[in-house]
Order: structure tokens, then sequence, then C-alpha cells
């Protein structure tokens, strides 16, 4: 299905959560001097402006990065995705709002790559536009991520951090994240893999956790971010969260810092929380 367009949704609660583990991702990755890759295989239009028609609709990001925007009160640790977020509204008033892709350029050195997906015709001939000056180091493709990251893996520089990030409007993609993240272990066991979920009552959704656990990868770590409470009709989104595996060892003690804070400040009417599990050796 082609009918999802990320814009409606650019900032809101599950972005906040996704971008600032993606930048601890990246970050990590930079201490040391080695090449890195980064695949995304849902990659969107690659930035969003949040006073078009499509962000305006819903104004998701209001209750999202809007919340966090200026705020006196960060944590240390959210800094570095709130200093990324700034280089795309450097005059300080929130206007644009970047997508994975973006974000994870401004961590992008000379020698790393970047790898972006997308199905969406009008969505990913924006995310070339957006990349167009940088072909060397980007390389932007109208294919199934899916499908295309078997293609990749292992990749030339032996490391990666590949989000996997689709829009769940069908049933199948449940079955193919599962799929998916269980052959690139298999093809690169050393990958670092993220894999966005939502929060839904859906009977898919409730059990995605359990089998990307079931995978057996050794290191993992799982954290869900709820900003109210399942909804009584079990409709709609109650939270998101993220299965990472490979994670840095010091993700957990970053994340036991920053999600009370995050959960009190996107929580809706005294109802955020989370849950962070994890094992790394």
């Amino acid at each position: 299905m082609l009918s999802y367009r990320h814009a409606f949704h650019a900032g809101n609660h599950a972005d906040v959560l996704k971008h600032f583990v993606l930048i601890e991702l990246l970050r990590y990755f930079n201490r040391k001097e080695k090449p890195w890759w980064y695949v995304d295989t849902h990659a969107g239009a690659g930035c969003y402006a949040l006073d078009s028609e499509q962000a305006g609709k819903n104004a998701e990001f209001a209750s999202g990065i809007g919340r966090l925007w200026q705020r006196d009160d960060l944590p240390d640790a959210m800094r570095p995705y709130l200093d990324a977020l700034a280089q795309f509204n450097p005059h300080g008033r929130l206007t644009f709002y970047p997508g994975s892709p973006a974000l994870a350029m401004t961590q992008l050195r000379e020698q790393d790559r970047m790898r972006l997906f997308e199905l969406h015709p009008a969505d990913v001939a924006l995310l070339g536009q957006t990349f167009a000056r940088d072909v060397q180091r980007v390389q932007v493709r109208k294919a199934d991520g899916f499908s295309a990251l078997r293609g990749l893996l292992p990749p030339p520089s032996r490391r990666v951090v590949v989000l996997i990030d689709p829009p769940y409007e069908v049933k199948e993609d449940y079955r193919r994240v599962v799929d998916t993240l269980a052959d690139a272990i298999k093809r690169f066991p050393a990958g670092t893999y993220a894999v966005w979920y939502p929060l839904l009552a859906r009977t898919e959704a409730r059990q995605l956790p359990a089998r990307l656990a079931g995978l057996g990868a050794e290191n993992w770590l799982d954290v869900r971010l709820a900003v109210k409470k399942p909804p009584r009709d079990g409709f709609g989104m109650f939270g998101s969260g993220l299965y990472v595996v490979n994670p840095p060892w010091v993700l957990p003690q970053t994340l036991e810092a920053v999600m009370p804070w995050l959960a009190d400040v996107l929580g809706e009417d005294g109802e955020g929380g989370f849950d962070l599990e994890h094992h790394i050796e």
C-alpha cells in the first residue's frame, strides 16, 4: 500500500522516541574513526515542513516535539537530539522536522555512507531532492526496503545501523518485519538493527515484541513509551517502542535517565509511562 505519508505524523511522540535513540546509536558509532553505513528501509520524504497542510491537519508535532522545543529542563542526554533539530531551525522557531535520514545526516562523516529506500513515488522524489548534492555518500532508491536490505548485508564497512520503520498499515508488515530482522541477523550478526513498532490494541501489534525477542539475538534492548492509556474502543496508537539488536552498552543507562522525564512531558493527563528491558553481554 502506498497511501501512508509520514508528513501527517512528523514530529509526534513516536518520532521523538525513535529519533532520540537513532541519534544515540550514531553518536556511539562515531566514537571510532572506522566508517559506518546507515540503512533506512522506509525513509519517507526526508524532511517535513510543519506549517504544511499535511503536518497541520492533526498537528501531531504539537504534542510531540512541540513539548520539548526550547524547554530549559532538558536532561543532558536529550541535548544532542535537540541540537540536531536546531540545525534545521536555525532561527529558533520550530518550522521543520527532519525525518530519520535527515537526522542521520547530521552525524554522517566523510567516510560514512547512507542507503535510503522508499516506495511512495512522491516521497522518494522529495527524498532524492533532499540528498541530490551528496550522491557520493548518500544513495536513494525507489524500492521495497524489506527486500533491498538483503543485498546490503554484510556492508563493506562491517559497521551498520539499520532502521526498520514501516507504517504497519497492513497486517503483512508485522510478518515482514520479523522475517526481515531474522534474515538480517543471519546475514550479518554484528549489525545494529532498530525496529520501530506502534503500541496498538490489535493482535499483531501486541504480539510483535515477543516475536522479535523470539529471534534469539544475544544482545538486545526493548524500550516502550506510552503517552496515554490504551483506548477503550481498541482503536488508535497510544505509544510506540523500539527493539534494538546489538545496542551500545551505554544505551540502557542513557534511557534510564531520560525515559521518566520523557514520559512525564509527553504523557497526556498524567498517563505517560515507559518500559525498558535489555540484555547486553
